[in-house]
């Protein structure tokens, strides 16, 4: 097998994240990602390493008995996000559940293996459920026509204009529209990644789906001065059915492709919107984390909350805890909660959020969970978490284990950061319960996982 050599196959299971696995003649596996069980397709080989191949699809030669006949989006098939919305919903929760079982099955202990796998639930909304987006300013083909929009797929330049995209709501296509008019009229150059030279970077639009309060905010370099008040009156103007509630300029010349907070200015409104979860009320700003469907946390956020169990009396570690919602949704059945997260604007809106919502026992810490659990004097009887998609650094993993507590809840937005550290957890004396999936991203190639570990008997 070389680089650029064309084969031809069928998709015979798709692991975690993506992994198309075709099987040549000479039985050899070659990973094709955006791929689907069953489609027969060609792919070009482009890379080879330590006797593992991978290669770029081409074309899909044949459907897959599991497809159907429609997309449901204009964009299918050139926008990089949904690769799994020409399944059924129900076989694409099947698909997921499946990937994260033999993930887990492949690292749990022999003798851990009567854990209860409790399947996958499903999101309330298949479509228009994001809360929040970010969109990227560029070009569709080089030199042509300003674009916003995501990604093509494959391309790490390429930008497609998605002003029909199914996992956000008709107001999201509204300002989107809205945006790519005014910069084109005003001729406004977006930042080249190679030269590093331009103006328009990213367009961040949140709403929150139980208040309807909408947040935009346009990310641009310091490369041109220019006054964006006159878009923000054009928004205030557009036919949404939700409420804008603040317009922000934020300015990032960082040569990172990340939306970065250098400085803000607000145009019109306020820098937040409100958002409600299980009865309490979250403060949510342009760039603290939080989870981005908002029905769907509702469900994950239950499930894990009935993983926690009683925590009368005792004192909860939330680490990783973004703008503090699951410490707010333990507090009020807890003695004391402490949140770890190195965001500050996320620490700030949390200890806001609490406030707001009347409880009194919860302390948030601005710092790396690596840093902080050796400055936190209190002992935990009971320990959340839920990190970034790179899962637990090593060293506050064993920091985590080391003190010891009865049984833990871990939240995973990515499966084989969960699979990694669980690997570590059993062999340092813990031992998975029960654990169950929570479709967080229909349509996509992602999913969330709870998983209730305790101490294994000494």
């Amino acid at each position: 097998m070389k680089k650029g050599q064309i084969i031809e196959g069928v998709i015979e299971r798709v692991d975690f994240p993506n992994k198309g696995i075709i099987r040549t003649e000479d039985g050899r596996q070659v990973i094709v990602k955006n791929t689907i069980p069953g489609q027969k397709v060609s792919a070009s080989i482009n890379k080879i390493r330590k006797g593992k191949a991978e290669g770029r699809l081409l074309e899909v030669l044949e459907k897959s008995p599991l497809e159907g006949d429609k997309t449901g989006c204009v964009h299918a098939g050139e926008c990089g996000g949904c690769t799994y919305q020409t399944l059924p919903y129900d076989r694409q929760l099947e698909m997921k559940a499946e990937q994260v079982k033999k993930l887990m099955d492949d690292v749990i202990d022999q003798e851990n293996r009567d854990y209860q796998f409790l399947g996958i639930k499903e999101s309330p909304r298949q479509t228009g459920y994001r809360n929040k987006m970010e969109f990227s300013f560029g070009d569709e083909v080089k030199g042509g026509e300003l674009a916003l929009g995501l990604h093509k797929r494959n391309s790490m330049y390429d930008i497609v204009t998605v002003d029909g995209c199914k996992i956000v709501d008709e107001d999201y296509h509204k300002i989107l529209t809205a945006v790519l008019e005014y910069c084109r009229k005003k001729e406004l150059p977006y930042y080249h990644k190679m030269t590093h030279e331009g103006y328009l970077r990213h367009l961040l639009v949140r709403k929150a789906v139980k208040t309807q309060q909408i947040l935009v905010d346009v990310v641009t370099t310091t490369q041109i001065e220019f006054d964006m008040a006159e878009l923000a009156g054009i928004l205030r103007e557009l036919p949404l059915s939700g409420t804008l509630t603040g317009f922000l300029h934020t300015r990032n010349d960082s040569v990172a492709d990340v939306v970065k907070n250098e400085g803000t200015t607000v145009l019109y409104g306020r820098d937040y919107i409100e958002e409600e979860l299980l009865g309490l009320t979250f403060k949510i700003t342009a760039f603290s984390f939080f989870q981005t469907n908002s029905l769907g946390a509702e469900v994950l956020y239950s499930k894990a909350r009935e993983y926690v169990g009683t925590t009368k009396d005792k004192v909860v570690f939330d680490l990783y805890s973004g703008t503090g919602t699951i410490a707010q949704i333990l507090a009020p059945v807890a003695k004391k909660v402490i949140g770890v997260e190195i965001v500050e604007e996320a620490v700030a809106a949390a200890a806001e959020n609490a406030e707001r919502n009347g409880l009194d026992n919860c302390e948030f810490i601005a710092d790396d969970v690596l840093k902080a659990l050796d400055n936190i004097t209190d002992h935990p009887d009971f320990i959340m978490l839920d990190p970034p998609r790179d899962g637990i650094h090593p060293k506050a993993l064993e920091k985590i284990i080391d003190y010891g507590v009865d049984s833990m809840v871990y939240i995973s937005c990515k499966p084989t950061s969960l699979a990694r550290d669980l690997a570590v957890l059993q062999q340092r004396g813990y031992k998975v319960v029960k654990s169950c999936c929570v479709d967080m991203f229909p349509n996509t190639v992602h999913v969330e996982t709870v998983c209730l570990l305790s101490r294994k008997a000494q």
